[in-house]
């Protein structure tokens, strides 16, 4: 994250504002307001801007920008070129009345009306592809926002309050770093629903590194996440690119407001709308993309884990799964996931995957379709992670690297499970536990009780089983017990125990009262410790 002073101010605008909604309703509803004002004010932001310097003029804030804009806008022979240009750069148009700053300037004079954010909202859904019911999460007529239309308009006013101060169109990655940022406590509030939207960004490091290892300088790289949530795992490539304009982002999300939530995602990060190819749909039941570009340079993927799918017969004849001639089970799509990724990997291309362990040692078709992949070279390392990782999720899970048409068939084993800080409510990956783990990737070679290169023959021997116990031990042998030094410790407590139940009878004997009740009480207590032997 970018650490400054504007970084710092933005944060704390952002928190406030959900300090305003936290109360009335749960992390997992609440970020589509918050997320959704602050894109709009984003979009507001900018268009003042540019237009302001579209006209030669200059602001020193939002406020001059906003009538500058609407003088011009008021001018019959200026307003047509204005306008002209104005969607040309952006393929959208705020009326003056409708900017984020004029909705604030009638919060403070007691005019603001929901009905006018809303009609920006379906303004800018309108005015483009890129923005068709980008805000249809954002209910600003819900009951938990209020329980009348009086206090709905209130609290999303002060919502707007608390950003009106802040310039989002010159904040740069800040805003994006920002947004991210916010996805992740959203997703640490909403626990086990986070799964859907958000990988935890040192496993998006990883996964992505790795990905993009020795093509950090190609042009028109591409990267695909057929299960992308909220697109961190794409994005993340951007981190890791010297060519980030150039990178072609293909997602598919099948839940609508996590599918929104990428859209914003990727607008606020500035990806180019041309190098932004995301889709809202089935990831299994339908492939995409099925017209080019279908292959990609990388294949990132945090699925559900275990989740159930249709499976019907007819899959086997779907080029995903036909030359494995087995399904992934009804009941666990993991498999199905994987496949899906590593049809659409280029030859050339790296693929990473999150599963369960479940993955790497159960039988029937799983196992299978397990051994065909070992056996075309496909798996080239596994990676075992720390538990209790993910925001989802305490089971321990495996990252699993796939390429196609490698020379061999052996398969790097990294058990990371032990490589981890713990947290308050996860454990984390720290930048050390990740450069220990790429460096390993990068190096391939065995390291006692951490790695291990396997043969085809060793996979084979083990039935294509690839429990990482089998292949790397971590076993600590625990130091001999000497029975003498035991003995005297147990001897040296028991005089330690003796004396001070001794010390303790001496206490008690010297206790007096001179109420007759509670020196009965004592005379009782004083037999007890005679009779438990502690004089």
């Amino acid at each position: 994250m970018v650490s400054n002073q504007n970084s710092k101010n933005l944060y704390q605008a952002l928190w406030s504002s959900a300090d305003i909604l936290r109360s009335k309703m749960d992390a997992n509803e609440y970020k589509n307001y918050l997320l959704g004002i602050v894109f709009y004010k984003y979009l507001s932001d900018r268009m003042l801007v540019f237009a302001v310097d579209l006209l030669e003029e200059s602001a020193s804030d939002l406020e001059e920008a906003q009538v500058i804009f609407t003088k011009a806008m008021d001018d019959g022979e200026v307003k047509d070129d204005l306008l002209y240009a104005l969607k040309d750069e952006f393929s959208y148009l705020i009326e003056p009345s409708l900017t984020f700053t004029a909705l604030v300037h009638d919060v403070y004079r007691g005019k603001f009306q929901l009905e006018d954010l809303a009609q920006g909202f379906r303004n800018i859904e309108q005015s483009n592809e890129l923005f068709e019911n980008l805000f249809e999460d954002v209910d600003l007529y819900s009951k938990k926002l209020g329980a009348t239309p009086q206090k709905q308009n209130q609290t999303i006013a002060n919502v707007m309050k608390e950003l009106a101060d802040l310039d989002l169109a010159h904040q740069g990655d800040i805003l994006g770093d920002a947004y991210e940022y916010l996805i992740s406590q959203f997703a640490s509030e909403s626990g086990k629903k986070a799964g859907e939207f958000y990988t935890p960004q040192p496993i998006s490091e990883l996964m992505t590194r790795i990905a993009i290892d020795g093509k950090e300088d190609q042009k028109g790289f591409s990267v695909y996440d057929p299960t992308m949530g909220s697109g961190s795992l794409l994005l993340n490539v951007r981190r890791f690119s010297n060519e980030k304009g150039f990178i072609n982002y293909f997602g598919q999300e099948l839940n609508t407001s996590t599918f929104n939530l990428a859209r914003m995602n990727m607008i606020l990060h500035g990806v180019d709308s041309a190098n932004q190819h995301l889709r809202n749909g089935d990831t299994l039941d339908g492939d995409w993309p099925t017209e080019e570009p279908t292959n990609f340079d990388a294949v990132l993927m945090n699925p559900p884990y275990s989740a159930k799918w249709s499976g019907e017969k007819g899959f086997l004849d779907d080029p995903r799964f036909s030359m494995y001639g087995v399904l992934a089970p009804k009941s666990k799509a993991d498999f199905a996931f994987l496949l899906h990724g590593y049809y659409h990997l280029k030859e050339s291309g790296v693929m990473a995957i999150i599963l369960p362990h479940g993955v790497l040692f159960r039988g029937n078709s799983e196992g299978k379709i397990r051994e065909i992949l070992l056996r075309n070279g496909a798996i080239d390392t596994v990676i075992g992670l720390p538990a209790n990782i993910f925001f989802s999720t305490s089971i321990p899970t495996t990252v699993i690297i796939l390429k196609k048409n490698r020379p061999n068939q052996d398969v790097l084993f990294i058990d990371a499970s032990n490589g981890f800080t713990k947290g308050k409510n996860q454990n984390v990956l720290e930048p050390n536990h990740i450069e220990a783990i790429i460096d390993t990737y990068q190096k391939r070679v065995s390291i006692e009780k951490y790695a291990h290169l396997a043969t085809f023959d060793e996979i084979k021997e083990n039935d294509f089983n690839l429990n990482i116990p089998r292949y790397v031990d971590t076993f600590e042998e625990e130091e001999p017990i000497h029975l003498g030094e035991l003995a005297q410790e147990i001897a040296a407590t028991n005089d330690s125990l003796a004396q001070a139940e001794k010390e303790l009878a001496t206490l008690f004997g010297e206790l007096v009262s001179t109420s007759p009740e509670i020196e009965k009480e004592l005379a009782q207590f004083r037999q007890l410790l005679h009779g438990g032997g502690l004089e």
